[in-house]
């Protein structure tokens, strides 16, 4: 059996995947994140670690015991400094967080070639402006800076003793060379670091070590090989089996991301679109981000005093789509696809007497389902072809929205059968390929399909006179304007 673990945002999950493939333990524990400043958003490094711990032991002791391999995903992007004795030097930096818009400016000037090197436009999400706004506020502390982890590469600091990362989640730094498949010189250095303080690199399906043994009695199982694993969504695109050019999936978590898998590096920066590493040798993705998706879904519940997500879907569903002229712009932490915006923040427009909390719930329904498919418009324009997305994740487990979606994307969503684990799933892939062997075409085949939701015209209809309102609003709210 294979482990696989899944560092998010809101909480750490660890699945057992079994040799033919299917899930046969799971465990879950919950985070939060701390919010000190506005635009601020960070977490405790060790909270990860009480989490994985706590994660890990939920599952069934006679299946831990019987695990051969480990693999790790995990949140992108958050700055983890740790000290010369690998303590963390102060909460981590995640990639929500908006506070360094001005050092991506400056690295801009300062690497003239970075879009060209690292595929990617510097927006704050990424980790290396956080180190430049470090450097600036906080120089005590990036004075003392010996290595700076990814979160997930910080819990396998915990679990092997060694500092290594896989190029999926390296890509999402700003420092790999994303074409090379290796850390850029030039960018390290306009950050004020070195090679010496990143952690070596793999692919996603290399062993980088071994449990220890205290973490191995810990866990109750044998000192297994851990394999390198990857970022949540290349992690999750595996774990669902998009691993060919032009597969590509849905990921509805706190965040929503458009992923589709490339054989070639394909960096598109001018409209905010990612060009990764996939976890896969020889494979990179590109991807649009849209920073609050499932989110938005916990945050009106909890304004409107629904129960749960559960909940309001249901009040959503009872008033209807388009029932009413309210538009949600979703942009509760900023903004990544297609507009680069960290300062920009959600709002209700054309609320009107009868507004109601049904009729909110559906609006934030369709506000995310609207900035995906802004997301989905600029992979178009840049030349990709999605004619269908596999949906994981949480918010994957509402029908109801999974229709309005696929109705404000006009394309088709296909649901598979555990989709809701996610990251973690193919994470426990990517040990399995890295302890056994094999080809990805072999391991990571997609799990049977549940249901598949083709685009209602008559939902497309009654709903793009609401899109088209929505695509002008931003415009209105935005500080750029």
């Amino acid at each position: 059996m294979f482990l696989g673990i899944d560092i998010g945002t809101s909480g750490v999950k660890a699945v057992v995947l079994d040799e033919h493939g299917s899930v046969v333990g799971q465990g879950t524990a919950a985070l939060t994140v701390q919010r000190p400043h506005p635009l601020w958003s960070e977490q405790d490094p060790d909270a990860w670690w009480k989490a994985t711990i706590a994660a890990v032991q939920a599952i069934d002791p006679s299946v831990r015991r019987s695990v051969r391999g480990v693999g790790l995903a995990g949140q992108m992007h958050g700055a983890t400094l740790l000290d010369a004795d690998d303590k963390p030097l102060r909460p981590a930096i995640l990639w929500n967080d908006g506070r360094c818009f001005a050092e991506c400016e400056a690295l801009e000037r300062a690497v003239p070639d970075l879009r060209t090197i690292s595929g990617n436009i510097a927006m704050p999400g990424f980790t290396a402006p956080k180190l430049l706004w470090v450097r600036e506020h906080e120089p005590e502390v990036f004075a003392k800076i010996a290595t700076v982890l990814l979160p997930k590469d910080y819990v396998r600091l915990l679990m092997t003793g060694d500092k290594a990362s896989d190029l999926s989640d390296s890509a999402g730094t700003l420092w790999l060379d994303v074409g090379g498949r290796c850390w850029s010189d030039e960018i390290l250095a306009a950050c004020g670091l070195t090679q010496a303080q990143m952690p070596s690199l793999y692919e996603g399906t290399e062993i980088t070590g071994t449990l220890t043994a205290e973490v191995a009695e810990l866990w109750g199982m044998p000192q297994v090989p851990v394999a390198a694993g990857g970022s949540d969504n290349a992690a999750g695109a595996v774990g669902v089996g998009v691993v060919k050019d032009g597969d590509a999936l849905l990921s509805l978590g706190t965040s929503g991301v458009i992923f589709v898998a490339t054989d070639d590096f394909r960096p598109n920066p001018a409209r905010a679109v990612h060009a990764f590493c996939h976890a896969l040798p020889g494979m990179w993705h590109q991807m649009s981000v849209h920073l609050s998706a499932a989110s938005c879904i916990d945050w009106v519940a909890r304004i409107t005093g629904a129960a749960g997500a559960a909940d309001l879907f249901a009040r959503a569903e009872a008033a209807g789509p388009a029932s009413g002229p309210e538009i949600f712009l979703p942009y509760l932490s900023g903004e990544r696809t297609p507009h680069n915006d960290p300062e920009v923040r959600g709002a209700f427009l054309r609320l009107d007497n009868d507004t109601d909390a049904g009729r909110l719930s559906q609006a934030v329904l369709e506000g995310v389902a609207f900035a995906l498919a802004d997301g989905l418009d600029v992979l178009r324009e840049a030349g990709t072809t999605v004619e269908r997305l596999a949906v994981i994740g949480g918010g994957a487990r509402s029908r109801y929205w999974g229709q309005v979606i696929a109705a404000a994307m006009e394309v088709e969503l296909v649901y598979l059968q555990g989709g809701e684990v996610g990251p973690a799933l193919g994470a426990a892939r990517l040990a399995q390929l890295g302890v056994d062997g094999g080809g990805p075409a072999e391991i990571c085949v997609a799990p049977p399909v549940s249901h598949t939701i083709v685009p209602d015209p008559a939902l497309v209809s009654a709903l793009a006179e609401k899109k088209a309102a929505f695509r002008q609003a931003y415009s209105r709210i935005t500080p750029k304007s």
